[in-house]
């Protein structure tokens, strides 16, 4: 009788919290557990995400780039999450995306449009921020709703957590992450940057390059894929470029030179090297 009354008890809080903005019903061992079973389906969906194979590439993105903003002071949970990265072979998209648990993945695409590691580390601590954000669960809570929430809580449906996955991952739906998500991930992103070698504002180097490219308004090979799962660039260059004035950073562009923004070194060690 004191396990059920408990269970009534978890329950009735868990529909008080649900109400209220960010309520997210998974803990940390969840958001591991979650991006295990998303990288199990993607690496078992070679002909969709097929791993780039060169380790020359993906090892120096590793050591001088991924590490180095996982290292930053602001990153939390760095020893928490099962932080990884993994290149997917498709030169024709330009994207990039997180799950749950540590888990980032970046297209070849990508990597040979940007131009410096500055911008490539704008964008991993974009992403980056997704997972420590916990966007992802949140939205999952969201969109599932009260029901989840009652069936986790009292245990009464043990495979609704793999039956979710497998639904979520249908077409990455997951991935689509709204306006505030977005925009909090580009804040974190220059807060992450702060404490690296990297230039902090270089979250907003890719839109720039794609305004520049016309590829905004036109559209164009690749983009309509990131369009759907990251809106409003101008209006984020925008954000980004506001945020570093109220912290004092030098506003610059994707075009600019000098110290924290690394093109040679991109050129040489990653762009040169995708094949």
């Amino acid at each position: 009788m004191k396990l059920v009354r408990k269970k009534i008890y978890i329950v009735a809080l868990l529909m008080i919290s649900a109400c209220s903005a960010g309520f997210n019903i998974f803990s940390d061992g969840d958001e591991i557990s979650l991006g295990e079973k998303f990288d199990k389906e993607i690496r078992n969906n070679p002909k969709e995400y097929p791993v780039y194979n060169n380790p020359a590439v993906k090892d120096y993105i590793n050591k001088n780039i991924f590490s180095a903003i996982l290292n930053s002071q602001e990153i939390k949970k760095s020893a928490v999450y099962k932080y990884q990265m993994e290149l997917i072979q498709n030169d024709s998209t330009l994207n990039a995306f997180a799950v749950p648990g540590g888990y980032v993945y970046i297209y070849t695409g990508l990597l040979k449009y940007l131009d410096s590691e500055a911008a490539l580390a704008g964008v991993l601590g974009h992403e980056i921020a997704h997972v420590e954000r916990r966007h992802a669960t949140q939205r999952i809570t969201s969109a599932y709703g009260l029901s989840i929430v009652i069936n986790l809580a009292l245990g009464n449906n043990p495979s609704q957590i793999t039956e979710m996955v497998a639904n979520l991952f249908s077409g990455l739906t997951l991935l689509a992450n709204s306006r505030s998500n977005e925009d909090e991930s580009d804040e974190y992103s220059i807060k992450y940057l702060q404490h690296t070698k990297f230039y902090p504002g270089s979250v907003k180097f890719f839109f720039e390059k794609l305004r520049d490219d016309g590829k905004v308004s036109k559209g164009g090979e690749g983009i309509a894929t990131f369009l759907s799962t990251h809106p409003d660039p101008i209006a984020r260059i925008n954000s980004a470029e506001q945020r570093l004035k109220e912290l004092g950073i030098e506003v610059k562009s994707y075009k600019a030179e000098g110290g924290g923004i690394f093109k040679k070194e991109y050129e040489k060690n990653i762009k040169s090297k995708i094949k």
